[in-house]
């Protein structure tokens, strides 16, 4: 199986690139949605990254993909700006979704 990243800047595609990632850079929802479909049709892609910046400025379309399909695995990595996610990311995810405190 095949990675695929679909990013929002060339220094996150350039260094995919470098590791023998194939990819695209979008800017715009309708770009987005293209790329989407585009890698959606590649039955040997069976993992797409995305870079967390995109996750946060289209998470319904990123959600509705993840619902309705099993493959391929839709993963958002940080850009070279390190994450946008809280420190204590993880621990509240845990919380949200099995209603544990940690």
């Amino acid at each position: 199986m095949k990675m695929y990243l679909i990013s929002d800047n060339v220094d996150t595609y350039t260094g995919m690139r470098l590791a023998g990632v194939d990819g695209v850079i979008v800017h715009e929802r309708e770009e987005l949605y293209d790329a989407l479909q585009r890698v959606m049709q590649d039955k040997e892609t069976g993992i797409v990254l995305l870079t967390e910046k995109l996750g946060r400025e289209f998470p319904e379309m990123i959600d509705e993909i993840r619902l309705e399909r099993k493959l391929p695995l839709l993963i958002e990595i940080p850009d070279r700006h390190g994450t946008g996610r809280k420190k204590d990311f993880i621990t509240s995810y845990v919380n949200e979704a099995i209603g544990l405190k940690l």
